[in-house]
Order: C-alpha cells, then sequence, then structure tokens
C-alpha cells in the first residue's frame, strides 16, 4: 500500500512530501466555498444523488458532505485516491476541524477492506455510502461504470501533480458526469478549464476563498 510520505506544519496541516504540497490551506471552510457552494450544495443533494472526486486525501470532503445531509435517502459518494492516507494520519489532519462525523470516518477507513480485488474501500456514514477507488486516477476512472452529478476535483496543485488535471482525464470526468452534472476545482488555471470545456462543461471562472482570487466551476449540458 502506497502510503503518502508526510509533514506537518504547527497547526497540524498534512504536507505530501511527494508533492511539496500541504493537502489544504483554507481546512473547511474553503472546501465548504469551493466544492458545496461551487456546485450548488447542498441544495441539489436528493436520494440517490452521486458526488465524485479526485484525491480522496484526508477525507475531509466525504465528512463535510456527510453533515450537511440531512436525508432522508442516501447519497453516493465515489473518490480516486492513488496514495491512501493512514487512519492515524486521517485523525490527526481531521482533529482541528468542527466535523461531527470525523472520528466515524477515521474507524470507517480503518476497517475498510484493503484486500479486495477490486481496489475499493466502502464506508458507510449516516445518510451516504461511499467508496474509494485505490490506485491511479487515469485508470481506475476508466473502470468506473457510474455517472456523477457533482464532482470535486481536489488533487494536489496542477503545477506539482499534473497527472490528476491532464485533458485526457478530465474527458473521462465529462464522459462521468450526468446531463446537468456540475464540475468545481479551487484552480482557475487556463489549461485545466480548457480540458473541462473540452470534456464538454459550460466553464465559469468565478471568486475563490481567501487569497486565492478565482476558482473554477462548470456545468454539463441536459
Amino acid at each position: 500500500m502506497n502510503h503518502p510520505a508526510l509533514t506537518w506544519t504547527e497547526d497540524d496541516t498534512p504536507i505530501a512530501a511527494a508533492f511539496a504540497d500541504p493537502y489544504f490551506t483554507g481546512g473547511l471552510a474553503e472546501s465548504q466555498h469551493v466544492f458545496m457552494a461551487g456546485n450548488g450544495l447542498p441544495g441539489r443533494l436528493r436520494d440517490g444523488f452521486c458526488v465524485a472526486e479526485l484525491g480522496f486525501g484526508t477525507g475531509l470532503n466525504l465528512a463535510m458532505l456527510a453533515q450537511a445531509w440531512a436525508g432522508p435517502g442516501t447519497l453516493h459518494y465515489t473518490s480516486f485516491e492513488a496514495f491512501p492516507m493512514r487512519p492515524e494520519d486521517m485523525a490527526r489532519a481531521l482533529a482541528p476541524f468542527d466535523l461531527a462525523l470525523a472520528g466515524a470516518l477515521v474507524t470507517g477507513w480503518a476497517d475498510a477492506t484493503t484486500g479486495a480485488p477490486d481496489g475499493v474501500r466502502q464506508i458507510d456514514l449516516p445518510g451516504v455510502r461511499a467508496h474509494i477507488h485505490v490506485g491511479d486516477a487515469r485508470i481506475r476512472l476508466g473502470q468506473w461504470h457510474g455517472r456523477a452529478d457533482a464532482w470535486f476535483l481536489d488533487g494536489f496543485a496542477p503545477a506539482r501533480n499534473p497527472e490528476l488535471w491532464g485533458e485526457a482525464l478530465m474527458a473521462q470526468v465529462g464522459a462521468h458526469t450526468n446531463p446537468g452534472g456540475t464540475v468545481a476545482t479551487y484552480t482557475a488555471a487556463g489549461h485545466v478549464r480548457r480540458a473541462l470545456a473540452d470534456a464538454g462543461f459550460a466553464v465559469q471562472r468565478i471568486p475563490g476563498y481567501g487569497r486565492k482570487k478565482h476558482m473554477t466551476t462548470g456545468r454539463m449540458p441536459l
């Protein structure tokens, strides 16, 4: 199992040594701005709604989504992660945030089957069933048979982790999006916006969070 090598800041933010990039900068507030508000959530959530994500990382976005969902019914969450974090590191990274389901997420992550032939970890949180596909998203996404209603593109910065932002992978994101589905990401890099547009999304550059002047959203035509 390829666990990430980490260093930690004074406020317990994990930094991935391989990419020299923190897992987050604005924490929960930034995720709420970028991924929830950027996808029009929680207003669009409904039973059977599917959120997909590139870059599971600390699990922050899953815990955030589960906390925002009041039901009734079940959301589906599919994420792709090449370097799954150790449960103890996940617990440390999530500890600074006010997330009632963080403990359940860490326990579920620790208990999830890691030796399954398809390399998928399943976690069940109240109202949310999550499947985390462990491996290279450029391969794993093409093997997924589902489609998302909203995408969280949360890989490390494109300049440091270009594998998660290439044209071919963005095309796969588009192919795995339902009509009317949306995408949101913290980056406003021109090549990412162009790749999403080529994948079929109507792309917008909108105000980002904090010091980040811009971010990107997109919607797939109906």
